[in-house]
Protein backbone atom coordinates (compact mmCIF):
# COMPACT_ATOMS: atom_id res chain seq x y z
CA UNK A 1 0.00 0.00 0.00
CA UNK A 2 1.53 3.48 -0.88
CA UNK A 3 1.07 6.26 1.38
CA UNK A 4 -0.26 9.53 -0.03
CA UNK A 5 2.71 10.87 1.99
CA UNK A 6 5.34 9.27 0.08
CA UNK A 7 3.40 9.61 -3.40
CA UNK A 8 3.21 13.57 -2.85
CA UNK A 9 6.26 14.06 -1.06
CA UNK A 10 8.01 17.49 -2.21
CA UNK A 11 11.46 18.62 -3.15
CA UNK A 12 11.94 21.54 -0.69
CA UNK A 13 12.28 25.18 -2.88
CA UNK A 14 15.91 25.58 -1.24
CA UNK A 15 17.70 22.73 -2.07
CA UNK A 16 16.31 22.90 -5.81
CA UNK A 17 17.64 26.02 -6.03
CA UNK A 18 21.35 24.79 -4.71
CA UNK A 19 21.90 21.92 -5.66
CA UNK A 20 23.31 19.75 -9.16
CA UNK A 21 25.39 23.25 -9.48
CA UNK A 22 27.96 23.73 -12.60
CA UNK A 23 26.63 20.19 -13.88
CA UNK A 24 25.64 22.05 -17.01
CA UNK A 25 27.29 24.99 -18.56
CA UNK A 26 25.91 28.62 -17.71
CA UNK A 27 26.52 30.46 -21.14
CA UNK A 28 23.14 32.30 -21.65
CA UNK A 29 22.23 35.95 -21.84
CA UNK A 30 19.01 37.67 -21.90
CA UNK A 31 18.63 38.40 -25.73
CA UNK A 32 19.59 34.55 -26.74
CA UNK A 33 17.33 33.16 -23.96
CA UNK A 34 14.78 35.72 -25.53
CA UNK A 35 15.59 34.44 -28.72
CA UNK A 36 15.22 30.40 -28.01
CA UNK A 37 11.68 32.05 -26.62
CA UNK A 38 10.44 33.93 -29.85
CA UNK A 39 12.12 31.13 -31.77
CA UNK A 40 10.09 28.32 -29.80
CA UNK A 41 6.87 30.80 -30.23
CA UNK A 42 6.96 32.09 -34.15
CA UNK A 43 7.13 29.45 -36.56
CA UNK A 44 4.26 26.87 -36.72
CA UNK A 45 1.62 29.42 -35.85
CA UNK A 46 2.38 31.61 -38.31
CA UNK A 47 4.12 29.57 -41.34
CA UNK A 48 2.50 25.99 -40.99
CA UNK A 49 -0.83 26.27 -38.83
CA UNK A 50 -2.57 29.73 -39.12
CA UNK A 51 -3.48 28.69 -42.99
CA UNK A 52 -4.81 25.57 -42.13
CA UNK A 53 -7.22 27.22 -39.12
CA UNK A 54 -8.17 29.75 -41.56
CA UNK A 55 -8.82 27.32 -44.17
CA UNK A 56 -10.69 24.11 -42.01
CA UNK A 57 -11.76 25.80 -38.98
CA UNK A 58 -12.08 29.63 -38.51
CA UNK A 59 -11.80 31.78 -41.51
CA UNK A 60 -10.54 35.11 -40.87
CA UNK A 61 -11.16 34.47 -37.47
CA UNK A 62 -7.91 32.83 -37.03
CA UNK A 63 -6.76 36.15 -35.83
CA UNK A 64 -9.67 35.63 -33.11
CA UNK A 65 -8.33 32.19 -32.18
CA UNK A 66 -4.98 33.39 -31.49
CA UNK A 67 -5.66 35.90 -29.12
CA UNK A 68 -7.62 33.54 -27.25
CA UNK A 69 -5.11 31.36 -26.91
CA UNK A 70 -2.55 34.51 -26.59
CA UNK A 71 -4.55 35.51 -23.40
CA UNK A 72 -4.57 32.21 -22.00
CA UNK A 73 -0.60 31.71 -22.38
CA UNK A 74 -0.02 35.49 -21.23
CA UNK A 75 -1.97 34.46 -17.74
CA UNK A 76 0.29 31.08 -17.91
CA UNK A 77 3.47 33.05 -18.92
CA UNK A 78 3.32 35.17 -15.37
CA UNK A 79 3.30 32.41 -13.67
CA UNK A 80 6.01 30.67 -15.16
CA UNK A 81 8.04 33.82 -14.76
CA UNK A 82 7.89 33.82 -11.16
CA UNK A 83 8.93 30.42 -11.20
CA UNK A 84 11.97 31.07 -13.29
CA UNK A 85 12.97 33.44 -11.01
CA UNK A 86 12.36 31.39 -7.95
CA UNK A 87 13.54 27.85 -9.51
CA UNK A 88 16.29 28.95 -11.60
CA UNK A 89 16.58 25.06 -12.48
CA UNK A 90 16.44 22.92 -16.21
CA UNK A 91 12.83 21.14 -15.87
CA UNK A 92 10.49 23.80 -16.05
CA UNK A 93 6.52 22.42 -15.07
CA UNK A 94 7.81 19.23 -13.68
CA UNK A 95 10.58 21.07 -11.73
CA UNK A 96 7.91 23.46 -10.24
CA UNK A 97 5.25 20.48 -10.01
CA UNK A 98 7.40 18.65 -7.81
CA UNK A 99 8.58 21.65 -5.74
CA UNK A 100 5.30 22.87 -4.53
CA UNK A 101 2.57 19.84 -5.75
CA UNK A 102 4.50 16.71 -4.99
CA UNK A 103 6.24 14.48 -6.79
CA UNK A 104 3.85 12.06 -8.44
CA UNK A 105 1.96 15.93 -9.84
CA UNK A 106 5.79 16.14 -10.27
CA UNK A 107 6.32 12.97 -12.57
CA UNK A 108 2.94 13.06 -14.72
CA UNK A 109 3.80 16.57 -16.11
CA UNK A 110 7.09 15.46 -16.96
CA UNK A 111 5.93 12.25 -18.38
CA UNK A 112 3.59 14.31 -20.70
CA UNK A 113 6.19 16.74 -21.80
CA UNK A 114 8.31 14.13 -22.89
CA UNK A 115 6.12 12.98 -25.39
CA UNK A 116 4.09 16.48 -25.90
CA UNK A 117 7.39 18.45 -26.72
CA UNK A 118 8.53 15.12 -29.28
CA UNK A 119 5.54 15.43 -31.09
CA UNK A 120 5.33 19.34 -31.20
CA UNK A 121 9.29 18.83 -32.93
CA UNK A 122 7.39 16.51 -35.24
CA UNK A 123 4.94 18.26 -35.95
CA UNK A 124 6.94 21.09 -37.30
CA UNK A 125 9.21 18.98 -39.14
CA UNK A 126 6.27 18.09 -41.40
CA UNK A 127 4.80 21.92 -41.66
CA UNK A 128 8.13 22.49 -42.56
CA UNK A 129 8.26 19.84 -45.22
CA UNK A 130 5.49 21.39 -47.03
CA UNK A 131 7.25 24.89 -47.37
CA UNK A 132 10.15 22.80 -48.83
CA UNK A 133 7.60 21.09 -51.16
CA UNK A 134 6.18 24.44 -52.62
CA UNK A 135 9.69 25.21 -53.22
CA UNK A 136 10.72 22.42 -54.98
CA UNK A 137 8.18 23.14 -57.29
CA UNK A 138 8.93 26.30 -57.41
CA UNK A 139 12.55 25.67 -59.11
CA UNK A 140 10.90 23.13 -61.35
CA UNK A 141 12.20 19.85 -59.50
CA UNK A 142 10.76 16.72 -59.07
CA UNK A 143 10.73 14.27 -56.16
CA UNK A 144 10.33 10.71 -55.92
CA UNK A 145 7.07 10.34 -54.70
CA UNK A 146 7.57 8.14 -51.76
CA UNK A 147 10.26 10.83 -49.76
CA UNK A 148 7.05 13.48 -50.21
CA UNK A 149 5.01 12.53 -47.28
CA UNK A 150 3.55 10.10 -44.93
CA UNK A 151 1.55 7.09 -45.65
CA UNK A 152 -2.05 7.69 -46.95
CA UNK A 153 -1.49 11.47 -47.51
CA UNK A 154 -0.73 11.37 -51.10
CA UNK A 155 -0.04 9.05 -53.80
CA UNK A 156 2.85 6.39 -53.30
CA UNK A 157 3.62 8.48 -50.39
CA UNK A 158 6.01 6.43 -47.89
CA UNK A 159 7.79 8.31 -45.67
CA UNK A 160 8.34 12.64 -45.36
CA UNK A 161 11.90 11.70 -45.75
CA UNK A 162 12.73 15.82 -45.67
CA UNK A 163 11.17 16.12 -42.23
CA UNK A 164 12.57 13.30 -40.84
CA UNK A 165 16.17 13.82 -41.78
CA UNK A 166 15.64 17.91 -40.35
CA UNK A 167 15.05 15.91 -36.67
CA UNK A 168 18.11 14.17 -36.86
CA UNK A 169 19.75 17.86 -37.92
CA UNK A 170 18.46 19.37 -34.95
CA UNK A 171 19.52 16.78 -32.60
CA UNK A 172 22.85 17.12 -33.83
CA UNK A 173 23.10 20.94 -33.33
CA UNK A 174 22.12 20.53 -29.90
CA UNK A 175 24.80 18.07 -29.45
CA UNK A 176 27.74 20.88 -30.07
CA UNK A 177 27.09 22.55 -26.98
CA UNK A 178 24.50 24.91 -25.34
CA UNK A 179 26.81 27.65 -26.53
CA UNK A 180 27.45 27.02 -30.20
CA UNK A 181 23.63 25.96 -30.82
CA UNK A 182 22.09 29.27 -29.30
CA UNK A 183 24.50 31.34 -31.71
CA UNK A 184 22.62 29.57 -34.29
CA UNK A 185 19.34 29.69 -32.94
CA UNK A 186 19.97 33.74 -32.34
CA UNK A 187 20.52 33.85 -35.95
CA UNK A 188 18.40 31.92 -37.25
CA UNK A 189 15.73 33.80 -34.76
CA UNK A 190 16.55 37.27 -36.57
CA UNK A 191 16.41 35.78 -40.17
CA UNK A 192 13.13 34.66 -38.98
CA UNK A 193 11.52 38.10 -37.40
CA UNK A 194 12.87 39.66 -41.28
CA UNK A 195 10.84 37.42 -43.01
CA UNK A 196 7.75 37.44 -41.31
CA UNK A 197 7.83 41.43 -41.07
CA UNK A 198 8.21 41.41 -45.20
CA UNK A 199 5.50 39.26 -45.46
CA UNK A 200 3.53 41.73 -43.56
CA UNK A 201 4.96 45.19 -44.83
CA UNK A 202 4.60 43.63 -48.62
CA UNK A 203 1.25 41.75 -48.30
CA UNK A 204 -0.18 44.78 -46.70
CA UNK A 205 -0.06 46.29 -49.84
CA UNK A 206 -2.48 43.59 -51.51
CA UNK A 207 -5.15 43.15 -48.73
CA UNK A 208 -8.31 43.02 -50.28
CA UNK A 209 -10.71 43.29 -47.44
CA UNK A 210 -13.89 41.93 -48.94
CA UNK A 211 -11.72 38.52 -47.87
CA UNK A 212 -12.85 39.63 -44.04
CA UNK A 213 -16.36 38.48 -45.12
CA UNK A 214 -17.78 36.57 -43.28
CA UNK A 215 -15.14 36.60 -40.61
CA UNK A 216 -16.50 33.81 -38.49
CA UNK A 217 -17.80 31.48 -41.62
CA UNK A 218 -17.52 28.26 -39.19
CA UNK A 219 -18.96 30.78 -36.02
CA UNK A 220 -17.50 31.68 -33.35
CA UNK A 221 -17.01 27.86 -31.65
CA UNK A 222 -14.90 27.44 -35.18
CA UNK A 223 -12.56 29.98 -33.93
CA UNK A 224 -12.65 28.74 -29.97
CA UNK A 225 -11.67 25.35 -31.58
CA UNK A 226 -9.29 26.88 -33.55
CA UNK A 227 -7.66 28.18 -30.60
CA UNK A 228 -7.06 24.96 -29.02
CA UNK A 229 -5.22 23.93 -32.26
CA UNK A 230 -3.03 26.69 -32.49
CA UNK A 231 -2.68 26.84 -28.53
CA UNK A 232 0.99 25.07 -29.16
CA UNK A 233 2.27 27.76 -31.02
CA UNK A 234 2.28 30.40 -28.52
CA UNK A 235 3.78 28.60 -25.45
CA UNK A 236 7.82 28.28 -26.83
CA UNK A 237 8.55 30.33 -23.65
CA UNK A 238 7.62 27.21 -21.22
CA UNK A 239 10.05 24.78 -23.04
CA UNK A 240 12.63 27.67 -23.01
CA UNK A 241 12.31 28.39 -19.54
CA UNK A 242 13.92 24.22 -18.93
CA UNK A 243 17.36 25.70 -19.94
CA UNK A 244 16.88 28.30 -16.79
CA UNK A 245 20.21 25.64 -15.63
CA UNK A 246 21.92 26.99 -18.69
CA UNK A 247 21.28 31.22 -17.85
CA UNK A 248 24.13 32.85 -16.54
CA UNK A 249 21.79 35.58 -14.09
CA UNK A 250 18.91 33.10 -14.33
CA UNK A 251 16.92 34.34 -11.25
CA UNK A 252 16.88 38.15 -13.39
CA UNK A 253 17.11 36.80 -17.09
CA UNK A 254 14.33 34.38 -16.82
CA UNK A 255 11.30 35.90 -16.13
CA UNK A 256 12.31 39.32 -18.75
CA UNK A 257 13.16 36.45 -21.45
CA UNK A 258 9.59 34.73 -20.36
CA UNK A 259 7.64 38.05 -21.14
CA UNK A 260 9.67 39.75 -23.64
CA UNK A 261 9.34 36.74 -26.15
CA UNK A 262 5.36 36.61 -25.68
CA UNK A 263 4.90 39.47 -26.49
CA UNK A 264 6.86 40.10 -29.42
CA UNK A 265 5.38 37.06 -30.82
CA UNK A 266 1.46 38.02 -30.07
CA UNK A 267 2.31 41.05 -32.08
CA UNK A 268 3.85 39.39 -35.19
CA UNK A 269 1.20 37.04 -35.14
CA UNK A 270 -2.14 39.52 -34.85
CA UNK A 271 -0.17 41.22 -38.35
CA UNK A 272 0.72 37.76 -40.30
CA UNK A 273 -3.17 36.31 -39.59
CA UNK A 274 -4.69 40.02 -40.31
CA UNK A 275 -2.42 39.79 -43.90
CA UNK A 276 -3.27 35.94 -44.77
CA UNK A 277 -6.76 36.48 -44.38
CA UNK A 278 -6.84 39.61 -45.91
CA UNK A 279 -4.66 38.59 -49.28
CA UNK A 280 -6.81 35.56 -50.11
CA UNK A 281 -10.16 34.30 -48.99
CA UNK A 282 -10.07 31.34 -46.17
CA UNK A 283 -11.46 28.73 -48.51
CA UNK A 284 -8.37 29.36 -51.11
CA UNK A 285 -5.46 29.44 -48.47
CA UNK A 286 -3.18 26.43 -48.48
CA UNK A 287 -2.86 25.07 -45.25
CA UNK A 288 0.44 23.46 -45.31
CA UNK A 289 1.99 26.56 -46.87
CA UNK A 290 -0.33 29.28 -46.79
CA UNK A 291 2.10 32.33 -46.89
CA UNK A 292 3.69 31.04 -50.12
CA UNK A 293 0.44 29.82 -51.52
CA UNK A 294 -0.90 33.39 -51.01
CA UNK A 295 1.73 35.59 -52.46
CA UNK A 296 1.95 33.46 -55.82
CA UNK A 297 -1.88 34.21 -55.59
CA UNK A 298 -1.26 38.02 -56.19
CA UNK A 299 1.60 37.02 -58.91
CA UNK A 300 4.65 37.69 -56.36
CA UNK A 301 5.98 34.65 -57.03
CA UNK A 302 9.43 35.21 -56.60
CA UNK A 303 8.77 36.63 -52.94
CA UNK A 304 6.52 33.22 -52.24
CA UNK A 305 10.07 31.31 -53.07
CA UNK A 306 11.56 33.81 -50.38
CA UNK A 307 9.09 33.40 -48.02
CA UNK A 308 9.02 29.20 -48.43
CA UNK A 309 13.19 29.58 -48.09
CA UNK A 310 12.81 31.82 -44.91
CA UNK A 311 9.54 29.40 -43.61
CA UNK A 312 12.04 26.38 -43.50
CA UNK A 313 14.79 28.54 -41.84
CA UNK A 314 12.90 30.14 -39.07
CA UNK A 315 10.75 27.19 -38.73
CA UNK A 316 13.91 25.18 -37.93
CA UNK A 317 14.15 27.33 -34.71
CA UNK A 318 10.60 26.27 -32.99
CA UNK A 319 12.28 22.77 -33.33
CA UNK A 320 15.41 23.38 -31.73
CA UNK A 321 13.25 25.58 -28.03
CA UNK A 322 11.02 22.12 -28.26
CA UNK A 323 13.89 19.86 -28.37
CA UNK A 324 15.79 21.23 -26.22
CA UNK A 325 13.02 21.99 -23.68
CA UNK A 326 12.06 17.87 -24.10
CA UNK A 327 15.58 16.86 -23.10
CA UNK A 328 16.21 18.83 -20.50
CA UNK A 329 13.00 17.40 -18.68
CA UNK A 330 14.22 14.09 -19.71
CA UNK A 331 17.86 15.00 -17.92
CA UNK A 332 16.20 16.65 -14.82
CA UNK A 333 13.72 13.46 -14.62
CA UNK A 334 16.36 11.09 -14.79
CA UNK A 335 19.12 12.98 -12.64
CA UNK A 336 15.92 13.06 -9.41
CA UNK A 337 15.63 9.32 -10.26
CA UNK A 338 12.59 9.22 -11.41
CA UNK A 339 13.75 7.77 -14.87
CA UNK A 340 17.04 5.81 -15.19
CA UNK A 341 20.34 7.75 -14.68
CA UNK A 342 21.85 6.43 -17.69
CA UNK A 343 19.73 9.12 -19.33
CA UNK A 344 21.47 11.72 -17.81
CA UNK A 345 24.78 11.34 -18.26
CA UNK A 346 26.37 14.29 -19.67
CA UNK A 347 28.78 14.73 -22.60
CA UNK A 348 32.27 15.47 -20.70
CA UNK A 349 33.76 18.81 -23.24
CA UNK A 350 30.32 19.84 -23.83
CA UNK A 351 28.42 19.41 -21.06
CA UNK A 352 24.96 18.46 -22.46
CA UNK A 353 22.60 15.09 -22.42
CA UNK A 354 23.92 13.51 -25.79
CA UNK A 355 22.14 9.98 -24.98
CA UNK A 356 18.52 11.80 -24.78
CA UNK A 357 18.83 14.23 -27.41
CA UNK A 358 19.78 11.67 -29.74
CA UNK A 359 16.78 9.67 -28.43
CA UNK A 360 14.55 12.61 -29.00
CA UNK A 361 15.83 13.08 -32.45
CA UNK A 362 15.05 9.79 -33.57
CA UNK A 363 11.97 9.33 -31.87
CA UNK A 364 10.66 13.00 -33.50
CA UNK A 365 12.01 11.97 -36.85
CA UNK A 366 10.12 8.28 -36.93
CA UNK A 367 6.69 10.46 -36.16
CA UNK A 368 7.50 13.00 -38.60
CA UNK A 369 8.40 10.48 -41.35
CA UNK A 370 4.95 8.10 -40.78
CA UNK A 371 2.43 10.15 -39.22
CA UNK A 372 0.36 12.78 -41.16
CA UNK A 373 0.28 16.49 -39.29
CA UNK A 374 -2.97 15.78 -37.85
CA UNK A 375 -2.32 13.03 -36.37
CA UNK A 376 0.94 14.32 -35.03
CA UNK A 377 -0.71 17.40 -33.84
CA UNK A 378 -3.18 15.70 -31.72
CA UNK A 379 -0.68 14.63 -29.51
CA UNK A 380 0.17 17.68 -28.37
CA UNK A 381 -1.58 20.38 -26.56
CA UNK A 382 -3.49 18.38 -23.64
CA UNK A 383 -0.28 17.82 -21.60
CA UNK A 384 0.70 21.64 -22.18
CA UNK A 385 -2.42 22.58 -21.52
CA UNK A 386 -2.11 20.10 -17.88
CA UNK A 387 1.18 21.58 -17.33
CA UNK A 388 -0.21 25.52 -17.64
CA UNK A 389 -3.10 24.44 -14.90
CA UNK A 390 -0.17 23.01 -12.75
CA UNK A 391 2.07 26.06 -12.73
CA UNK A 392 -0.63 27.95 -12.35
CA UNK A 393 -2.04 26.38 -9.39
CA UNK A 394 1.50 25.85 -8.16
CA UNK A 395 2.05 29.82 -8.12
CA UNK A 396 -0.90 30.29 -6.05
CA UNK A 397 -0.04 27.84 -3.25
CA UNK A 398 3.72 28.38 -3.03
CA UNK A 399 2.99 32.16 -2.79
CA UNK A 400 0.37 31.42 0.46
CA UNK A 401 2.60 28.65 1.68
CA UNK A 402 5.42 30.55 1.59
CA UNK A 403 4.82 34.05 1.49
CA UNK A 404 8.66 35.43 2.09
CA UNK A 405 10.93 33.33 -0.38
CA UNK A 406 13.13 35.55 -2.10
CA UNK A 407 11.15 36.23 -5.62
CA UNK A 408 12.45 38.16 -8.68
CA UNK A 409 9.33 38.53 -10.35
CA UNK A 410 6.16 38.53 -8.33
CA UNK A 411 3.03 37.21 -10.83
CA UNK A 412 0.85 40.14 -10.91
CA UNK A 413 -3.39 40.22 -8.82
CA UNK A 414 -2.38 37.75 -7.28
CA UNK A 415 -4.28 34.99 -7.48
CA UNK A 416 -6.68 36.07 -10.10
CA UNK A 417 -4.11 36.16 -13.10
CA UNK A 418 -3.00 32.57 -12.19
CA UNK A 419 -6.89 31.71 -12.36
CA UNK A 420 -7.49 33.03 -15.84
CA UNK A 421 -4.57 30.92 -17.01
CA UNK A 422 -5.86 28.00 -14.92
CA UNK A 423 -10.10 28.33 -16.71
CA UNK A 424 -8.78 28.91 -20.01
CA UNK A 425 -6.49 25.88 -20.01
CA UNK A 426 -9.33 23.88 -18.80
CA UNK A 427 -12.04 25.23 -20.90
CA UNK A 428 -9.78 24.87 -24.24
CA UNK A 429 -9.02 21.53 -22.92
CA UNK A 430 -12.75 20.57 -23.34
CA UNK A 431 -12.29 21.50 -27.08
CA UNK A 432 -9.73 18.91 -28.15
CA UNK A 433 -11.05 15.57 -29.95
CA UNK A 434 -11.58 12.41 -28.33
CA UNK A 435 -8.52 11.14 -30.25
CA UNK A 436 -6.33 13.42 -28.22
CA UNK A 437 -8.27 12.44 -24.62
CA UNK A 438 -7.47 8.56 -25.86
CA UNK A 439 -4.01 9.41 -26.72
CA UNK A 440 -3.11 11.19 -23.59
CA UNK A 441 -5.15 8.39 -21.58
CA UNK A 442 -3.17 5.48 -23.10
CA UNK A 443 -0.29 7.25 -22.00
CA UNK A 444 -1.18 8.70 -19.13
CA UNK A 445 -1.61 4.71 -17.86
CA UNK A 446 1.94 3.70 -19.11
CA UNK A 447 3.15 6.59 -16.92
CA UNK A 448 1.11 5.43 -14.26
CA UNK A 449 2.65 2.01 -14.55
CA UNK A 450 6.14 3.26 -14.74
CA UNK A 451 6.33 5.89 -12.01
CA UNK A 452 5.06 2.84 -9.54
CA UNK A 453 7.23 -0.29 -10.95
CA UNK A 454 10.25 2.17 -11.38
CA UNK A 455 10.43 5.88 -10.49
CA UNK A 456 8.76 6.33 -7.24
CA UNK A 457 11.48 3.06 -5.85
CA UNK A 458 14.99 4.80 -6.87
CA UNK A 459 13.81 9.09 -6.38
CA UNK A 460 16.60 10.16 -4.73
CA UNK A 461 13.89 12.45 -2.76
CA UNK A 462 13.76 10.02 0.67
Amino acid sequence: MVSSRSVFRRKPVAQIATEHEGELSRSLGLWQLTAIGVGGIIGAGIFALAGAVANESAGPAVLVSFLIAGIASAAAALSYAEFAGLIPKAGSAYTYGYAVLGEIVGWFIGWDLLLEYTAIVAVVAIGISGYFGFLVQQLGLTLPAWSLGAPGTGPGHVVDLFAAVLCLLIAALLNLGIRAAARFETFVVAIKVAVVLLVVVVGFFHINTANYTPFFPFGVGGAITGAATVFFAVFGYDAMSTAAEESRDAQRHMPKAIIYSLLISMVLYVLACLVLTGMQNYRDIDPESGFSSAFAAVGLSGLASVIAVGAIVGILTVMFTFMLGVTRVWFSMSRDGLLPAWFARLHPVRRVPTRVTWIVGVASALIAGFLPIKEAAELTNIGILLAFVVVCVAVIVLRYRQPDLPRTFRTPWMPVVPAVGVLFSVWLITFLSPVTWLRFAVWFLIGLVVYFAYSKRHSVLE
